[in-house]
C-alpha cells in the first residue's frame, strides 16, 4: 500500500454509493473475544500522566514511503486535534520500510522496540498484511493491541491467531475481492483475465479471492507472480495474450504498478484494461491512462475532518491514509478510557479497544467504529470502485 496523490474532489461525492458486498463473517455486531493469554507486560501499571504514548508503525522510508507518509500525516492530524481538548498524546514512530529487502526485519525491530518501551499502551499499524504476520508474536508477547488502517488480508483476523490483539479500520479482502470480481463479471462482462500477484501476503490473498470468484463464473484466468524487487516486466508481459481483456494487479508498491502499466503500453498491449487494489490507489497510478481501474477504502464524503485535513495539506486528501486517522482515534480513545484512574495496563487498553463504540457521526470512514469478535469492523461492508480519467481516479456510481 503507498504514495502522495491529488485525488479529485468528485471522488468524495460518490463514495457513499460504492458497490456493497456483504461478507457474513463480518456482519455480526459482537465484540471481539477477550485475549486468551497474559504476560508480565499485560499487568504492569503505566502512569498515564500528562502525556500518553501510542506506538505507530508505518513505512516512513523505503519503496512504500509514498503511502506511509499519508498514514503519518493522518495519524499526526488526529493527534494534533485530539490534544486541543484532551491530555497530551504523542506517537512513538517506528519505520517498517514496507517493500524493502530488509522490510520484514525492520518491522520486527520496530515491534520489539514498542513492546519494550515502558510508556507505550497501544499501537497504530502496521500498514501491510505481510508485516503483521512478522510482528504478531513480538506485539502479543508485549501485551500490545494494535489497530491497522490498511492491512486487509482476511485470514489475519479469522484464523484465531491474533484474536483480542489485532483490530483494523478497513474492510477485509473478503469484501474487497468480491467487489472487484463482481464488477469484472457483472458490469464489464469480461471473460479473459490475467492476474499477477507480487508474492506478498496482502497481494496473494486478494489475487486468490478474485481468481476463485472469476473461475467460478466461467472466466478464463491466467495467473502469475512477480517479486516486489523486479522492475523489468517484459518477459511477464510477453506471456499475456493479446486478447486478454483485463490484467488484475493487487500490488503494494505504486512505482511498480506504474512501471508495469507503462511497459504494457510499450509492448503494444496498452488497450488491455488494468485494475489495481487499494495498495495502488494513487493519482500517479491513475495517470498511467484512462484504461486503469482501482478499488479503495470507504470514506464519509461529508466529513468535516476531511475538509480540515485537505486545508492543511494543499487540498490533497491523501485518502489512502485516512483510515489510519480512524485507527489512531480508536487507540487514543481506548487509552483515555483505560486511564480514568490515572494508571492503565496494556490489558486494560486492549479491553477498551475491544469495546470501542464510536458513532458514525464522529467517524471519518462513514460507519460507526465497532469491532466484531474477530477484530474486524462490524459495520463496514463495502469497498469503492474507481476508474481513471487519465489523471485521477473517479468513483464509479453504483
Amino acid at each position: 500500500m503507498r504514495r502522495t496523490r491529488a485525488t479529485a474532489v468528485a471522488a468524495l461525492l460518490a463514495l457513499g454509493a460504492a458497490l456493497a458486498v456483504v461478507a457474513g463473517a463480518y456482519a455480526t455486531t459482537e465484540r471481539a473475544a477477550a485475549p486468551t493469554a497474559q504476560t508480565g507486560s499485560d499487568s504492569a501499571l503505566i502512569k498515564c500522566g500528562k502525556t500518553r504514548t501510542i506506538g505507530f508503525m508505518a513505512p516512513v522510508t523505503g519503496p512504500a514511503a509514498s503511502i506511509g507518509i499519508q498514514q503519518v500525516h493522518w495519524a499526526q492530524y488526529y493527534v494534533s486535534t485530539y490534544n486541543k481538548t484532551h491530555k497530551k498524546t504523542k506517537l512513538q514512530t517506528e519505520d517498517t520500510q514496507l517493500g524493502a529487502p530488509t522490510g520484514t526485519a525492520e518491522a520486527l525491530k520496530g515491534a520489539q522496540a514498542l513492546a519494550g518501551s515502558p510508556n507505550v499502551l497501544g499501537v497504530v499499524g502496521p500498514a501491510g498484511s505481510n508485516e503483521i504476520v512478522g510482528v504478531t508474536k513480538s506485539l502479543m508477547d508485549g501485551g500490545l493491541a494494535w489497530v491497522s488502517g490498511s492491512s486487509t488480508r482476511t485470514s489475519l483476523t479469522t484464523d484465531g491467531t491474533r484474536t483480542g490483539y489485532m483490530f483494523r479500520t478497513v474492510p477485509p479482502d473478503a469484501i474487497q475481492g468480491p467487489t472487484a470480481a463482481n464488477y469484472i463479471i457483472k458490469v464489464l462482462k469480461y471473460t479473459r483475465v490475467y492476474i499477477i500477484d507480487d508474492q506478498e501476503t496482502y497481494s496473494t490473498g486478494l489475487a486468490d479471492e478474485v481468481q476463485s470468484r472469476l473461475k467460478a463464473a466461467g472466466v478464463t484466468v491466467g495467473r502469475d507472480g512477480v517479486s516486489q524487487q523486479q522492475s523489468d516486466f517484459s518477459s511477464l508481459i510477453a506471456k499475456i495474450a493479446r486478447d486478454t481483456q483485463l490484467v488484475y494487479i493487487p500490488w503494494q508498491l505504486t512505482p511498480k504498478g506504474i512501471a508495469f502499466g507503462n511497459q504494457m503500453k510499450a509492448a503494444g498491449k496498452g488497450s488491455i484494461k488494468l485494475m489495481g487494489a487499494d495498495g495502488l490507489f494513487d493519482s500517479t497510478f491513475a495517470a498511467v491512462g484512462s484504461h486503469v481501474y482501482d478499488t479503495n477504502f470507504p470514506l464519509n464524503p461529508k466529513s468535516k475532518i476531511i475538509a480540515g485535513f485537505k486545508k492543511g495539506h494543499g487540498g490533497d486528501g491523501e485518502y489512502f491514509g485516512a483510515p489510519t486517522y480512524a485507527a489512531t482515534q480508536v487507540v487514543a480513545t481506548a487509552i483515555d478510557r483505560a486511564c480514568k484512574k490515572g494508571t492503565a495496563t496494556r490489558a486494560s487498553v486492549r479491553a477498551a479497544i475491544r469495546s470501542t463504540n464510536i458513532p458514525a457521526a464522529q467517524s471519518l470512514i462513514g460507519v460507526a467504529l465497532r469491532f466484531n469478535r474477530n477484530g474486524d469492523l462490524s459495520t463496514a461492508k463495502k469497498f469503492g470502485l474507481y476508474k481513471s480519467n487519465g489523471t485521477v481516479f473517479v468513483p464509479i456510481p453504483g
